[in-house]
């Protein structure tokens, strides 16, 4: 388990879409997982950092049992104190790299590289989109460590970077593979990210960063959510022509409404081809609430690695049972599992806030 230092990556000119690039589904193999390791000082859990460690190590820990984790940690001192972390946690260290990445938060998902692949030759290459990244809307300062971080693993991994011209977090987006990137209008519109596009324009970004066809618009986002309504927290991708999606049955729930619209919004969707998705719904679990707030639950937060699917899991037995039962019936060529968040969730993220995939080849 290696400590290393990043170096400075090739930058190119122009979109991946115009190189031939584009973004991998979630679902195909991976080469790693990345993570960033949560610091005390943090703002993401007052009060809750030692129990929200024992959620992120139970992550790595599963992870590692599929593919390599590679974590982000601030400085030598971090490196000693993960190793032995995760060590007391029976983590396979032989499966973790440890990089001298400082960051602000532990969200990687929204400040981690996206990973662009095209084939050359028969070869497939790999370059990193760095989008700009301002906390959430500038909700959480500071944000410059966050910000640095795309380029920063690009010179860990000797790989070219692009850089993007606007304000972008992972979570924002789901794409299928073949076209298509899932969105809300109230996060990617929000006058707190990129106030200089009209919708056209960030749509045009989009595809020319992520080197897809088209984009689907969902509308708000779920209750406790800080990010204005990030899309992985309502609908995701489990394949390129089947999309879950959060389904809340209380009328006199806060996210029934939200979830309506959304549901609807789904129905009208049509893939790149002009095809109709099949829809899967998944129930939301019974409120999460601590210290009188509303926590941001949800089992669409799931995170796709090889061999498996990693779903949190809320400590709500039934409702719990039936999402993993649902997508069981639906992911059959992996394993399902639930991973306890329930203190995870207190940082108002889950499993897919916390990781960035790294594809194969």
């Amino acid at each position: 388990m290696a400590a290393t230092r990043a170096r400075r990556p090739r930058v190119l000119s122009g979109t991946p879409a115009e190189h031939g690039y584009s973004f991998p589904a979630e679902w195909q193999p991976h080469a790693a997982t990345w993570i960033s390791w949560p610091r005390p000082e943090g703002i993401s859990f007052p009060g809750f950092y030692h129990r929200a460690i024992r959620d992120v190590v139970r992550v790595i820990k599963t992870i590692t049992a599929f593919e390599p984790v590679h974590l982000n940690v601030p400085n030598e001192n971090y490196v000693r104190i993960v190793r032995e972390t995760l060590r007391e946690a029976g983590v396979p260290l032989a499966r973790v790299v440890l990089h001298q990445i400082r960051t602000n938060e532990c969200w990687t998902r929204d400040h981690g590289p996206a990973f662009v692949q095209r084939t050359r030759r028969g070869a497939t290459e790999t370059a990193i989109v760095d989008w700009g990244f301002n906390a959430w809307g500038g909700k959480y300062p500071p944000w410059d460590a966050d910000d640095a971080v795309p380029t920063r693993v690009a010179g860990e991994l000797s790989l070219p970077v692009f850089n993007a011209d606007i304000v972008m977090e992972g979570g924002a987006v789901d794409v299928n593979g073949e076209g298509t990137i899932l969105t809300t209008t109230s996060c990617l519109l929000n006058r707190n990210r990129n106030p200089q596009c009209s919708k056209n324009e960030i749509e045009g970004l989009l595809k020319a960063y992520y080197g897809q066809q088209q984009v689907i618009w969902l509308g708000e986002g779920i209750e406790g959510d800080d990010t204005d309504g990030h899309v992985d927290d309502l609908a995701r991708f489990i394949d390129a022509r089947t999309i879950v999606t959060a389904i809340e049955t209380d009328p006199a729930d806060a996210n029934f409404t939200v979830l309506a619209d959304n549901r609807r919004r789904l129905a009208r969707a049509r893939d790149a081809a002009g095809r109709p998705f099949e829809i899967v719904e998944l129930p939301m679990p019974t409120p999460v609430v601590f210290e009188g707030m509303r926590l941001p639950a949800t089992y669409v937060n799931f995170y796709f690695i090889n061999g498996a699917l990693l779903v949190p899991t809320f400590g709500d037995r039934a409702r719990d049972a039936a999402a993993l039962r649902i997508l069981r019936g639906v992911v059959k060529d992996r394993k399902v599992i639930g991973v306890d968040c329930r203190a995870l969730i207190w940082g108002l993220g889950a499993i897919h806030c916390l990781t960035q995939q790294q594809p194969a080849g």
